[in-house]
């Protein structure tokens, strides 16, 4: 992409994040941030998300993203769009096209363990109902609406919901980092969503594998866990057979010389949870 495409395809709240920059008040199109180049107990960096452009009101500055990773990194703008290309193949990720209901509003109205009927028939569905006790039952609300749906919190304690038909996130967009109760871990195991992670745990049985495992809920969450997988000594991939799954194996490759994809168990299907559902016709 050129410098034009940058700064009107690649969010400026996502190249926030990676900084750990968060609003201190926000509503679905614009937010106010702290300043980045300064202290300050009043937030006066203003980010307008529908232009995807920020004002800084203590200094009557105007940023793009290419501007703000120039700010934050003391850079060229050559050494910003370097920086920048790892956000590249989120812009058609499914993080842009799912539901995301963190910008709506929206009231968590009870969580549960899975009891309706409907809930359950669909976890049997995916193969994975043994794991029932791995995810709940969220009751919700969207503009007077009721809705229900099987819950699958993240870090920042936002919760993913899915269910037979839709598939959103109540609250911040996070991944789900699950530690291993014995101390140590040397691996982790990486799954693009939760289903995968359920479908897992079926495969993995009784059997501790003394793994930490990585969901990472979208493709475009990859930025914040970078870190995270350099204090590991082997990373296995479970990622989907897509555009996104194999874009994130390949930068994983490139980052990481300890990285085993195993994705080549279902390559003939999309997902591992697809593979288990069907793979009573391939044995």
């Amino acid at each position: 992409m050129n410098c034009e495409e940058v700064k009107r395809k690649i969010s400026i709240k996502m190249v926030l994040e990676s900084y750990n920059l968060f609003p201190v008040k926000k509503n679905s199109k614009t937010a106010f941030y702290f300043a980045l180049d300064r202290e300050e107990k009043i937030p006066s960096f203003s980010v307008d998300f529908v232009k995807n452009r920020a004002f800084d009101f203590g200094t009557g500055k105007s940023y793009d993203v290419i501007s703000i990773v120039q700010l934050m990194n003391r850079c060229s703008v050559s050494d910003a769009l370097k920086y920048l290309k790892k956000f590249e193949f989120f812009v058609q990720s499914d993080f842009q096209n799912e539901k995301l209901m963190q910008e709506k509003e929206y009231k968590i109205l009870n969580i549960r363990e899975i009891l309706h009927p409907a809930l359950i028939q669909y976890l049997k569905s995916r193969k994975v109902y043994e794991q029932k006790d791995l995810v709940k039952e969220i009751e919700y609300e969207v503009k007077g609406k009721k809705y229900f749906g099987i819950g699958f919190f993240n870090n920042s304690n936002g919760v993913e919901v899915r269910n037979r038909y839709s598939k959103m996130c109540l609250g911040k967009k996070d991944v789900t980092l699950i530690k291993n109760e014995l101390s140590g871990s040397n691996q982790i195991l990486v799954f693009e969503g939760f289903f995968d992670y359920l479908t897992f745990k079926n495969l993995e049985k009784k059997e501790n594998t003394n793994s930490d495992y990585l969901i990472l809920n979208s493709t475009a969450m990859l930025f914040k866990v970078e870190e995270v997988l350099k204090g590991y000594d082997k990373i296995s991939l479970f990622l989907d057979n897509d555009a996104n799954g194999n874009s994130v194996k390949i930068k994983l490759q490139n980052q990481f010389k300890n990285v085993d994809d195993c994705s080549l168990l279902y390559v003939d299907f999309k997902d591992l949870n697809e593979w288990f559902c069907n793979r009573n016709m391939v044995l």
